[in-house]
């Protein structure tokens, strides 16, 4: 009780005011310039310089299209000859912030709603029709189980469905992709960007690029960095993977643009940087439902008015195009913060300096008497001399 009385007493009626004490010391007087130099040199080095914390900074708006190109054929079995443009493997036409290249393909031609045997698979395959339930279906079904078991070849039987038949057999990639020709296409991405706070646009395709330049230009990380046109097979390449591993069954491309700007400079230098990666995850411990596919179909009637529709299965690799960056311009603002905030900092010497002379070096002892000085209230003072 009596310790926290004296604690409440101290609380209440003491009060601490800083005293400077002069120590002559080369130890300690080199210590706190070395801290105080390595301030100074963190404020005005990382700070201001490399952080550039004298300038206002926002944040990039964007806006992105991008168009493919390229031409190519091929001679199946299934589908003959045929040529390939970019009506045809572009899908959808236009996309946002992103496109769709196909580059292999599963067909299933000339389907038509009725009933007819399922694939073959763990829930299919049939001896009786005890076995296929009426009405069942599940996320793998073709269709709807009609409840017969029904021939699928002449050694297995399976459950009859309703859907549209010849059910797609997508059991079997081709490989090599269908549209491996598709390495030579080229990607024209024009990216418009705008500052707000500093009112600052500009685009990627550079002041000083013609059309005659552009007709002809592809982009090189080492010998053609703006060039805004991209050899798909290339850009495959930068990321680290093998366009035909995957075009066979598919993933997705990430082109990322980078704006850096410092606005006190010219416009000229504010330019984009290139980077490219791939976004799906692909390795060896993580295989299952890999690549990245889709189904569409094309419908037609035929003279008797019976409806029909060719599916597709396309794999292909879509290419994400993300865009990011800051621009910064200077403003007395954050400048006078961060100055402020760089000058605070020099108490840390002090701070530091002070727990080693009083708390580590030998006459500690000897610098606290010197530092602390103990003072009693005047008129209480004087009233014990008078007492006394």
């Amino acid at each position: 009780m009596a310790g926290c009385c004296s604690w409440l007493r101290g609380f209440l009626f003491e009060y601490d005011t800083p005293r400077i004490v002069l120590i002559r010391s080369r130890k300690v007087g080199l210590m706190n310039r070395a801290v105080q130099l390595f301030i100074l040199a963190y404020v005005i080095g990382w700070v201001l310089v490399w952080e550039k914390g004298y300038q206002e900074v926002d944040s990039v708006v964007s806006s992105v299209t991008a168009k493919a190109k390229g031409v190519t054929v091929t001679n199946s079995s299934q589908l003959g000859f045929r040529i390939w443009d970019v009506a045809d493997y572009v899908i959808p036409a236009q996309g946002e912030n992103s496109i769709f290249i196909m580059t292999n393909i599963i067909v299933t031609m000339n389907q038509t709603q009725g009933f007819c045997p399922e694939l073959p698979g763990r829930t299919s395959v049939c001896k009786s029709d005890s076995d296929c339930p009426a009405g069942t279906t599940d996320t793998h079904s073709s269709g709807v189980a009609t409840g017969r078991c029904v021939p699928y070849n002449r050694t297995l039987k399976t459950c009859e469905v309703a859907a549209w038949c010849p059910v797609e057999d997508d059991s079997l990639v081709p490989s090599p992709a269908f549209l491996k020709a598709a390495e030579n296409f080229t990607l024209l991405v024009k990216n418009n960007i705008w500052y707000p706070k500093f009112n600052f646009t500009k685009r990627n395709i550079l002041p000083n690029i013609t059309t005659t330049y552009l007709k002809s230009c592809i982009y090189d990380a080492a010998t053609d960095p703006f060039c805004p046109i991209f050899r798909l097979g290339r850009l495959v390449e930068y990321a680290g993977h093998s366009f035909q591993d995957m075009a066979v069954e598919g993933g997705i491309m990430g082109i990322q643009i980078r704006w850096d700007c410092n606005l006190d400079r010219a416009a000229s230098f504010c330019l984009p940087r290139y980077s490219f990666r791939r976004l799906d995850t692909r390795d060896k411990n993580h295989n299952v439902s890999p690549g990245y596919n889709f189904r569409f179909a094309k419908y037609y009637t035929d003279l008797t008015g019976t409806e029909h529709r060719t599916q597709i299965k396309a794999y292909g690799i879509r290419f994400d195009i993300i865009v990011f960056g800051k621009a910064g311009k200077f403003d007395i603002i954050p400048t006078m913060i961060s100055i402020g905030s760089g000058l605070a900092l020099f108490g840390v010497a002090t701070v530091l300096c002070d727990i080693i002379v009083l708390y580590c070096m030998k006459k500690r002892y000897y610098f606290r008497e010197k530092k602390y000085k103990y003072v009693e209230d005047y008129e209480q003072g004087i009233h014990n001399e008078m007492d006394q």
